[in-house]
């Protein structure tokens, strides 16, 4: 491999398809293992994982638009409606360099992080190659790419097209290797879904037949990573860890101490109404591990904790009698808080918001549906689910408020640029319909 030392430098372009020269390596990501990836932009840009080249890359002139629907009609040839974009041509450092699943996958990331505007990316790659036609397959069978829509034979172009949305849904890393953001035993059960068959919940709030659900990760254990170039930091989240084992049934772990401290704060007392002694928010936090239908997650940037998540099954919780139609047996819900007064106002909320969303959907392919039942009083988290593309199915009164019931589908949210995207982006809004919500106040 050519050497190749990148810098720590976050690419302050990354919002843009720049291809301006440059004599400085720049950081694109960091893999779920901390794996640098960066790039050197120039005529023909470089990109270098952990310091080594693994590939270059040229922008061509050509252009290429995947045309699916109108195939085979009058209109196959007039669809100047799906968008166009540069066909990029992926070459070796050296002839015949042969570069690793685990690499090719992050220069994969590294092109939907630079160019993460566009639905597709056209590529070619290169017979120079050492492993050319391995790197084709692996494109072809994980799902990362396709080949333009035909109706017959497969067709043997060298052009291939990138798909941003399976991208993210996690093709090309969850079975091929383990850097991808999932971990552990979470990423296990996205690689393998837990087998289908029948259990049921009885409670004072709900009684419902559903799925038996897998077993939870292990007390603070990492379930998911990623680098967010846009603040240079990673988001990490790990599941509760009261750390009895360590300290005793008295102890004091961190989560725990976070999570009282954050609910005898005013701010978000007046959403979660929780407030209460450290043993109260013990009790809570060990119902929820009970819980097989939740996963209690706390938030961390590069391990500094700032929020908790609760990840649920609807079936399992008392929403799923509001939902127009009824629950389906994988639709996941959540509840979140930001409990770090630093982390609430610095622009943050849309991209770990998002990143909540991907997990959701990543945990289990067979989760079509998210469903939210955020305060409609509450503006904050009203404009986070706007902002994140989530319409309102309905509103509903629960017995202690009056609720907006979200959604989001995992078709629209892996579709729209909702991890990497910048105020730039071009995904609409529905600023219309905040005002009809919250009576023109946000």
């Amino acid at each position: 491999m050519s050497d190749a030392p990148p810098t720590d430098e976050t690419i302050p372009t990354l919002f843009s398809n720049t291809t301006e020269a440059s004599t400085k390596w720049r950081k694109v990501t960091l893999l779920s293992d901390l794996t640098p990836v960066d790039v050197l932009p120039d005529e023909i840009s470089s990109i270098a994982v952990n310091g080594n080249t693994e590939c270059l890359y040229k922008t061509l002139e050509k252009k290429l638009r995947l045309v699916i629907s109108a195939v085979g009609t009058e209109f196959e040839d007039i669809s100047e409606h799906v968008p166009a974009f540069n066909l990029l041509e992926l070459t070796p450092p050296t002839d015949g360099h042969s570069v690793s699943i685990v690499d090719f996958w992050a220069v994969i990331y590294a092109l939907h992080t630079i160019l993460h505007k566009q639905e597709t990316i056209p590529i070619t790659i290169s017979p120079k190659f050492g492993n050319a036609k391995e790197l084709d397959d692996y494109l072809i069978n994980s799902g990362l790419a396709r080949r333009r829509h035909v109706y017959g034979p497969t067709p043997d172009d060298p052009e291939l097209f990138l798909l941003r949305g399976t991208f993210w849904q996690g093709a090309g890393s969850l079975g091929w290797h383990d850097k991808s953001w999932l971990q552990g035993t979470c990423a296990r059960y996205a690689t393998v879904p837990f087998p289908h068959t029948q259990s049921f919940t009885r409670s004072t709030k709900i009684i419902s037949s559903h799925p038996l659900r897998p077993p939870k990760p292990r007390p603070g254990e990492l379930i998911y990573r990623r680098y967010c170039p846009q603040y240079g930091q990673s988001l990490e989240l790990y599941h509760a860890d009261l750390q009895e084992d360590k300290l005793g049934p008295d102890g004091v772990s961190p989560h725990l101490e976070a999570f009282h401290r954050w609910h005898n704060d005013p701010y978000v007392n007046r959403g979660w109404n929780e407030a209460g002694p450290i043993e109260k928010h013990r009790k809570y936090l060990k119902e929820m591990d009970a819980d097989r239908g939740a996963i209690p997650v706390f938030m961390a940037w590069d391990g500094e904790l700032m929020g908790y998540i609760e990840l649920v099954y609807i079936k399992e919780n008392h929403v799923s009698q509001y939902v127009p139609g009824g629950a389906w047996d994988y639709d996941r819900g959540y509840h979140v808080l930001v409990g770090e007064p630093k982390f609430r106002q610095d622009g943050r909320s849309t991209i770990w918001f998002a990143s909540v969303l991907q997990v959701a959907l990543l945990l289990d392919p067979r989760t079509e549906r998210l469903i939210g039942e955020p305060k409609i009083a509450n503006p904050g988290i009203m404009a986070l689910s706007f902002d994140t593309d989530m319409h309102v199915q309905t509103v509903i009164d629960l017995p202690y408020k009056r609720s907006a019931l979200t959604m989001h589908t995992r078709e629209k949210f892996f579709h729209y640029d909702l991890l990497i995207r910048s105020e730039e982006s071009t995904v609409p809004k529905v600023e219309a319909s905040k005002k009809l919500l919250l009576g023109g106040k946000l």
